[in-house]
């Protein structure tokens, strides 16, 4: 069953679930991530520093843009976005826009970081759900293990 935004174009964040207040600042990127990609959305998702409570003033906001696996991930969508960027408390919105990966597909470090730091602003797609529970469960399992060198975090596969 796929949902869609609200008939004016945004979602109601305005009541996060930390009570903290910062998710109201994100209905107008949650909006336009809905403008660019139309009915091919599957979810938002928010990482990064701004999701790690780390933002500095030199930040900018990650926002994953996840659309239908039929939806190939092109220039034009973050062309598309630059025709009308969002910033949201004077940082920046960067897009990420990725596929909804298939359910047999192997997992990769970038869907282990979303998973493990992201904050769901949006959810179109209930397989998005689905497969943020399938990493985070081969993390808890050790079947992905997030490593460092030389001070940058990576993720590797054991199986």
């Amino acid at each position: 069953m796929r949902q869609t935004l609200p008939s004016n174009g945004h979602a109601d964040l305005s009541h996060p679930v930390d009570g903290s207040g910062d998710f109201a600042g994100m209905a107008e990127a949650v909006a336009r991530a809905g403008e660019v990609v139309g009915e091919s959305l599957a979810g938002v998702v928010a990482f990064g520093s701004w999701a790690r409570s780390e933002l500095t003033d030199a930040s900018d906001i990650d926002m994953l843009i996840v659309v239908d696996p039929d939806t190939p991930v092109r220039r034009a969508l973050y062309r598309r976005w630059d025709e009308s960027p969002v910033a949201w408390n004077g940082h920046p919105i960067e897009p990420h826009f990725a596929r909804l990966p298939d359910a047999g597909e192997p997992l990769s470090g970038f869907w282990a970081e979303v998973a493990t730091e992201g904050v769901l602003l949006l959810e179109c797609d209930p397989r998005l759900s689905a497969h943020l529970l399938r990493v985070r469960d081969a993390v808890a399992k050790g079947r992905l293990r997030r490593r460092v060198a030389h001070g940058h975090g990576y993720w590797t596969g054991t199986g």
